[in-house]
């Protein structure tokens, strides 16, 4: 069932910006909602799929196109999948963007007549919103809820497991070495662990424990575990160098961090963070190389400007405006979260 309806805002790169158009810059900005509302967001680089009260809709730089008769979406930027009542299809992406779904899919799977689980998961499987677009999970996993990064997935099991598989090479499985997983596997690292939510980023994973705690693994390389990065201090330091006329020398807490810091650039076993103010968090979402969440006591997530940060960070622009974060949706590039009024 969707949420109830709300204004979203939204951080990073615009849909305008992908097209090569002047943008909004990093944000916020809202999104545009009309008398209706807005429940849900399906966010792609350079289109978002939105749920209003008269549908699905497909947004675009100066583009709306209507989706009657569709529940959920799958975007990506070769193909949009779509669920409804009876069936799951799939277009490429300029079809979907010149509104021709009337025409042969590149995709289609019949669908009984049961209550389905959120996309991708689909009876039997799961959609990709690329070939070969369905894929069938073994019997002893019982996901229910699934989640797909760049080159591999997690499966939040019935118990509250975690099973991941797929491409390995940065750590995201979180099995402790780089290898790919074929089929999904137990991240024994969380055993024992109940979770209650899963995200996969471009190259890395999260997950969040009944207890609020936030396990984090895989590529670190612009701080998107908030871990130590050896890149943004560098960059931290390279900005300070220009910003002091260009001496090149590299202040001395930049030299004395880059001497002693233990930096991470790939977390191959989950993290438990620690979360300022000991923090328990409700929500986590990733993005390709940023993650967000929503903190029980609070409804604050990350950070809000355009500086890649490797320590987590409170949205302040929520904060001054007085609004709680209720639900966070990373797109690859962008964060888009529906906000109340305290």
């Amino acid at each position: 069932m969707a949420a109830p309806a709300g204004a979203w805002l939204v951080f990073g790169f615009s849909p305008e910006e992908a097209a090569g158009e002047p943008g909004p810059g990093p944000g916020p900005w809202r999104l545009e909602a009309g008398p209706e509302g807005i429940f849900r967001v399906w966010p792609a680089w350079s289109y978002v799929v939105v749920e209003t009260g008269a549908g699905l809709e497909l947004r675009s730089a100066g583009l709306r196109r209507r989706l009657p008769g569709w529940a959920e979406a799958l975007p990506s930027e070769t193909h949009l999948v779509l669920r409804g009542p009876a069936a799951a299809r799939a277009w490429r992406r300029e079809e979907a963007l010149r509104g021709a779904l009337h025409g042969q899919p590149a995709w289609s799977r019949e669908l009984p007549p049961e209550p389905c689980r959120p996309l991708p998961l689909l009876p039997g499987g799961f959609a990709t919103p690329r070939p070969p677009f369905f894929t069938a999970l073994p019997a002893g996993v019982r996901a229910r809820r699934l989640v797909l990064g760049t080159e591999h997935a997690l499966a939040l099991g019935a118990a509250g497991e975690v099973f991941t598989w797929g491409g390995g090479r940065h750590g995201q499985l979180g099995h402790g070495t780089l290898e790919s997983e074929p089929q999904p596997r137990l991240v024994e690292a969380l055993a024992g662990v109940p979770m209650q939510a899963v995200a996969a980023g471009g190259w890395h994973s999260a997950s969040v424990s009944e207890a609020g705690d936030l396990y984090m693994w895989g590529w670190n390389e612009s701080g998107q575990l908030a871990l130590p990065s050896k890149a943004l201090v560098e960059e931290r330091a390279q900005d300070e160098d220009m910003g002091a006329g260009n001496t090149k020398r590299m202040p001395c807490r930049e030299q004395s961090a880059a001497a002693d810091a233990e930096f991470i650039s790939i977390q191959a076993f989950p993290a438990l963070l620690d979360l300022p103010q000991d923090l328990e968090v409700s929500t986590v979402s990733c993005g390709s190389r940023h993650t967000a969440v929503i903190t029980r006591k609070y409804g604050q997530l990350g950070h809000g400007d355009n500086t890649s940060s490797d320590r987590a960070r409170c949205v302040e622009h929520l904060v001054a405006k007085g609004l709680r974060a209720e639900e966070v949706v990373c797109g690859p590039w962008t964060t888009y979260v529906r906000v109340l009024e305290q």
